[in-house]
């Protein structure tokens, strides 16, 4: 039956190998059938693994498949959808609404009790907003659908979380360069579904098709398709061929989704242990898939301050600095402005003791009394204020040689907490050191004031 965007499929199993047009794309004719076709970890597709025990078996659970592109997420579900013996519904990416989902999970019940078992494929299961997932909900909780789902985005992030604790997700990974190379060798020499052979490939031209691919296995075989369509029977498909062909390869890369957040950890975590090489490795992979440059660049200054901070006082400043240079070149230009910054954030001395000691005082202002500041450093603007006590006690500190009056200037229930510890790193060793000759003098002077 056709169906516009929406609309849900009955029994709409994936097409039989015959009946694949040969004027589809490679990766679509070439899709595995049964798992024995599918490239990946033995614990998850081999024989014994929990997909062919359950699929044997024909009692396969609720699931989500997470993975990146081209790692067999719905090539898993078609598989499972061919072999199950149950009623086989599938969603497109968007379905109409609420009402539609409880209609056709009314529908699963009914047959539930006549016997029959529903399976429910939603495809690119994140884009379902929570209301709609929620009605998913009851039906998975009482065995009346089982739902398979697939999904590019972290399951923590985009399911609810009711849902997610009723379905086991099974996490896919990219297809290792092996990999890839045996799903693009077998469709070279097929000769119904693949290329049957009417060029040939080398050992060198398989490899740099697999590092292009990115572990994606529908990637792999689109440039060996393509790369085929460029030659005369019976050519052989050089690297330079390729070269010509494919000149910039599309990066994976999300800037809202998971691989924003997994690449901003890589560069962060990067300059932190000083790897300087690898700070420039993760700033460059993000710039060139496209990241917002400002974004990089508040990240940086964040981490001048939350990292580095008095122990080289100086990366503020620069990081501020490389901010406003791209914000006044743009790019390309100012990518070099953040390699500059980044090269000098990984090199420089490294001190979260501003980071520690602001965490700590947040965390007695949440969790401590909020009590007022001591009377002696109170203002007292009017004389009802100053009858009062407002600013009783109080010393001005310039006019006393140590430029301290050893005033407590905290509440008393935290009187002589020390939020910030120096680390000694760097300028901080100047600073730690000014830090404890103060506080000595300071906690000098508090007695002596207490014994006058």
């Amino acid at each position: 039956m056709s169906s516009s965007p929406g609309d849900l499929f009955e029994d709409e199993r994936p097409a039989a190998e015959e009946d694949v047009s040969p004027d589809a794309p490679l990766a679509e004719r070439m899709r595995p059938r049964d798992l024995s076709e599918v490239e990946g970890p033995a614990d998850l597709v081999g024989p014994g693994s929990f997909l062919a025990n359950a699929l044997a078996a024909d009692k396969v659970p609720s699931l989500v498949f997470w993975g990146p592109p081209g790692s067999g997420k719905t090539t898993l579900a078609r598989i499972i959808a061919a072999k199950t013996k149950a009623r086989f519904l599938g969603f497109s990416a968007v379905v109409s609404g609420i009402k539609e989902i409880r209609n056709v999970m009314e529908e699963a019940a009914r047959a539930k009790r006549q016997g029959r078992r529903t399976l429910l494929f939603v495809d690119e299961i994140h884009r379902f907003n929570r209301a709609q997932q929620d009605a998913f909900l009851p039906f998975v909780e009482a065995g009346d659908i089982v739902l398979v789902g697939a999904t590019t985005e972290n399951p923590s992030f985009e399911l609810n979380g009711a849902l997610l604790s009723r379905l086991r997700v099974v996490i896919l990974s990219a297809l290792r360069g092996e990999d890839l190379v045996r799903v693009m060798k077998r469709a070279l020499a097929d000769p119904t579904r693949g290329i049957g052979n009417k060029i040939t490939v080398d050992e060198d031209s398989f490899e740099w098709m697999s590092r292009f691919a990115d572990g994606d296995a529908r990637r792999a075989l689109t440039a060996l398709e393509a790369a085929a369509s460029h030659l005369p029977l019976k050519e052989n498909l050089s690297v330079s061929l390729l070269e010509d062909l494919f000149k910039r390869k599309v990066l994976l890369y999300d800037k809202s989704g998971e691989e924003h957040f997994n690449l901003i950890s890589a560069l962060h975590k990067s300059l932190r242990d000083s790897d300087v090489d690898a700070s420039l490795y993760w700033l460059a992979r993000m710039l060139e898939a496209g990241e917002d440059p400002l974004y990089v660049a508040r990240r940086l200054v964040r981490f001048a301050s939350e990292d580095i901070g008095l122990a080289d006082p100086s990366s503020l400043t620069l990081a501020i600095a490389a901010k406003e240079a791209v914000h006044f070149i743009g790019m390309p230009e100012g990518a070099l402005a953040l390699a500059e910054i980044a090269v000098h954030l990984a090199l420089a001395p490294k001190s979260n003791a501003i980071y520690t000691a602001y965490g700590e005082a947040v965390a007695d202002v949440h969790e401590r009394p909020n009590e007022p500041p001591p009377l002696a450093i109170r203002n007292a603007p009017t004389k009802l204020m100053k009858q009062s006590g407002y600013g009783a006690g109080y010393m001005y500190a310039h006019d006393t040689a140590e430029k301290t009056t050893g005033l407590s200037c905290l509440p008393d229930s935290l009187a002589g907490r020390n939020y910030y510890r120096p680390s000694g790193e760097g300028r901080e060793k100047d600073v730690k050191a000014r830090a404890e000759a103060v506080r000595a003098l300071r906690e000098k002077l508090r007695k002596r004031n207490e014994e006058k």
